[in-house]
This record gives C-alpha cells, structure tokens and sequence, in this order.
C-alpha cells in the first residue's frame, strides 16, 4: 500500500469522515464502517483531500484532459483536485453540471471549462452508478469522450448482483475507474495498527460476507 494510502485512511479517520461502528446501508446490510465525504467540511481538509486525489490520478496514469465533477459532491472535488495538480505542476481545466438548465447568461448544464477531448469524472463513491451514467451522457453529448471515474473509496461491495458497483461501471461503459483506497486498503490499514484490531475482524467478517 502506497504512503498516502495510508495516509489518507488516517486523515478520514481523523476527520471522523471514516468511521466504525454499526451502520445501515441502503442495501440494508448492517455495515461495521461508515464513510460520509460530506464532513470533509473545512479548507484545509478540502485541500488534503484534492490533494489525495491528485495523487490518486497521477499514480494511476490515467490520460484525460478535462476534470468534471457531477452536481452537487463532484464540484468542489474537481476544484480542489484541479488546485492541487497546478500545484503538481499540472494546469488543468475543469467544469461541473447544475441540476437544472439555466436560460439566461451563458445558459445550459455545463459550467466551467467545454468538455472536450478526454473527460475525467471525479465523485467521492460510487453506489447505485446513477451519477456516473447522467454524467457519461452528458460529456458524451458535448461531443466529448469519458477517460475514467475517480473516487475516494471503493468498498468493493456486491450490488444487487454478483458485481460491485464499480465493477458494473467498468463494464458498462468501458472506463477504468480509480479509488484514492480500496476496501482492501483499509483492511491492511487495520492489520498494521494493534490496537484496532476489533475493526479489523468486524470489517473483515463483513468483506468475507459481501465483498467481490
């Protein structure tokens, strides 16, 4: 596990962002762990956090030349990623989408840089895949191509099927996706900390349950 993998688990921890206890998911499975992107609520975890996802992207690889962050969590995300890659020395454009279309001034959806070329959506977790697929329609009509999906945490979960709602979108659309962490991550987190041990069976008995 990369350095600030971990270090990102620490700093959502510390932000009471990830927690552990019992939780009911929409799925209606009793989770040992909660992660809420929401209490990243401040300036100075918003730039932690785009910095984390830049160095996400930049570890990844990935190829894209727009940033696009999906109403309402997306928008700032794609803010502070865009600040903490020029800090990296990587000037990108960015744009975010409104939920309803506005009829005057510059109009439409889309605010910020046109999507052109390789688009990259950013979020903070994928559950049901709906904000994904509204925004590959929606970078796909401005003529533009999705390059991937980044986002905080993937809990590697299965849905409704077999696959996670990762895995769903991977295939569906034919795009990687990438996780600043993994639940894979968080569990070899707990493994190197003695004293969360508890956290660590219950999160382990709840992959070994649900996980892909």
């Amino acid at each position: 596990m990369s350095d600030y993998k971990a270090e990102f688990v620490e700093f959502a921890i510390a932000s009471q962002v990830l927690c552990f206890g019992e939780f009911k998911t929409k799925a209606g499975r009793m989770s040992p762990y909660f992660f809420n992107a929401g209490l990243f609520n401040d300036g100075d975890k918003l730039r932690r956090l785009g910095e984390f996802y830049a160095k996400a992207i930049v570890d990844s690889g990935l190829s894209f030349d727009v940033l696009f962050g999906p109403a309402y969590k997306g928008i700032p995300l794609a803010a502070s990623i865009a600040i903490a890659l020029a800090g990296m020395g990587r000037n990108v454009p960015f744009a975010y989408n409104r939920k309803e279309a506005k009829d005057h001034g510059e109009g439409g959806t889309v605010v910020g840089a046109k999507l052109q070329g390789r688009v990259l959506i950013v979020d903070d977790v994928i559950s049901a895949g709906t904000s994904v697929r509204e925004s590959v329609d929606l970078i796909r009509h401005a003529g533009a191509k999705p390059a991937g999906v980044v986002i905080a945490l993937d809990r590697m979960e299965r849905g409704s099927g077999d696959k996670s709602a990762v895995q769903e979108v991977r295939e569906q659309y034919d795009i990687p996706v990438v996780a600043v962490v993994t639940l894979d991550n968080l569990v070899e987190f707990l493994e190197r900390n003695a004293d969360r041990q508890q956290e660590l069976q219950a999160v382990a008995g709840y992959r070994a349950r649900y996980g892909v």
